[in-house]
């Protein structure tokens, strides 16, 4: 693949994938399996070198709905992959058993859009955001206490976070939440922060969220579980959508909120772009 070569974006899940060629990572993928009973559904290895990996905005075709300029899809800078360390696998590359990311995690969060207000507070201290900051996402005190306890007890490494708004006033939080093996995000994470039906957390200003059916299952992406929450009518002032996605030894939260209502598809857009830089 050379530096220019940019990924698509993944196929339709029309053909079942094939199994894993060990009985551990055939376990891993029957974990990964259950924790994915919110949605129906490239291994990048690099060696020594400094290559980045194009990815593309996504074709409009690739997603139902998505077929127009007009849909509201937002245009997002070219983005890339960044450097692996000089021997280094990528997360889900053969022998990577914790399926850690050894890039910068800073330069795998998502972009702000082309027009958009970076929220710089965001960016905490050296690309580092507090796990308090993290934390006040979450309405009621008990439940930020527990959940500040379980990031302790999971051996939290570091969170890296990036925000912004766009000009209709629709606003972007995107965190990444890096432990120390796939199997704390899967097991520890990732199953007791979404509920069945709802997230088990509350986020502030969305009294009541639910699966999102209308989220599009070709949007998955390989290796990544992905639950979405959405805030029904009636809602208060603004609308919250909820995004969560289980990235090996990252847990990303997704957090897009809009006075009146929050348009569908620039959260569609943003949960699949940040799943695919961090496949």
């Amino acid at each position: 693949m050379t530096e220019s070569q940019q990924v698509a974006a993944p196929p339709l899940p029309d053909t079942p994938p094939a199994p894993a060629p060990a009985e551990a990572k055939k376990d891993r993928r029957v974990l990964r399996a259950v924790l994915r009973w919110t949605a129906a559904a490239v291994v990048l290895a690099t060696a020594g070198t400094a290559t980045a990996y194009g990815i593309s905005g996504m074709e409009r075709t690739d997603v139902p709905g998505l077929s127009t300029r007009s849909d509201g899809r937002w245009d997002f800078p070219r983005l890339t992959k960044p450097p692996l360390p000089s021997g280094s696998p990528g997360p889900f590359a053969a022998g990577n058993a914790a399926e850690a990311h050894y890039a910068d995690l800073r330069a795998l969060l998502l972009p702000a859009p082309e027009g958009a207000e970076e929220d710089k507070a965001l960016r905490g201290s050296d690309g580092w955001l507090a796990t308090k900051d993290f934390l006040a996402e979450y309405e009621v005190k008990e439940e930020r206490e527990e959940l500040g306890q379980k990031l302790v007890d999971t051996g939290l490494r570091h969170i890296a976070a990036r925000g912004w708004t766009t000009s209709d006033g629709t606003r972007t939080r995107v965190y990444l939440l890096q432990f120390g093996t796939a199997n704390v995000v899967e097991s520890k994470l990732a199953s007791d922060a979404q509920a069945y039906t709802s997230p088990t957390y509350q986020v502030r200003g969305a009294a009541e969220a639910v699966y999102d059916e209308a989220f599009p299952d070709a949007a998955a992406v390989s290796e990544i579980s992905r639950a979405a929450f959405t805030e029904q009518k009636p809602y208060g002032a603004e609308q919250v959508r909820q995004g969560y996605l289980s990235a090996g030894d990252v847990f990303a939260v997704i957090l897009q909120s809009r006075k009146g209502s929050a348009p569908a598809v620039p959260f569609q857009q943003t949960v699949t772009l940040q799943a695919q830089l961090l496949d």
